[in-house]
């Protein structure tokens, strides 16, 4: 009986190097999403491909506490320092929404190091569009 010939380029025998951490980004874009119950802080390159992200969720916060300060900070800190070991330098800010986790989160990313070429908040705002729902009978 004839031996099975083994293939030279099998998935198994070949290390799978990760793409994340050989890609260098000198700029980026940090998007700060702060609603009333969490803090989302999403890192991309300037072409817009998401390179880290993390809420105040993945942090391990969980229910009311997630929509505070320090979840924020946290959030922002854990989100930041992975792009950090990538090597990036420069940033542009966008923040959106009415959350408290605002400022914490802009103070953690000028804590990084990283250079802030400018901020910018980014809130949609209705120009009297849409009628707003009832208000809330409590």
């Amino acid at each position: 009986m004839a031996k099975p010939i083994q293939k030279i380029g099998s998935r198994r025998n070949r290390r799978i190097s990760s793409r994340k951490s050989a890609r260098k980004i000198p700029r980026g874009v940090i998007y700060v999403q702060a609603g009333f119950n969490n803090t989302i802080v999403t890192v991309t390159d300037v072409r817009g491909r998401v390179v880290s992200w993390a809420s105040a969720g993945t942090c391990g916060f969980k229910g009311a506490k997630r929509g505070t300060p320090f979840a924020a900070q946290t959030a922002a800190g854990n989100a930041i320092r992975k792009v950090v070991d990538q090597g990036m330098q420069r940033a542009e800010v966008m923040i959106k929404g009415p959350g408290l986790g605002r400022d914490a989160a802009l103070r953690a990313i000028r804590r990084s190091g990283i250079l802030l070429s400018f901020v910018r908040d980014v809130t949609p705002m209705p120009h009297n569009g849409c009628r707003p729902p009832k208000k809330r009978r409590v």
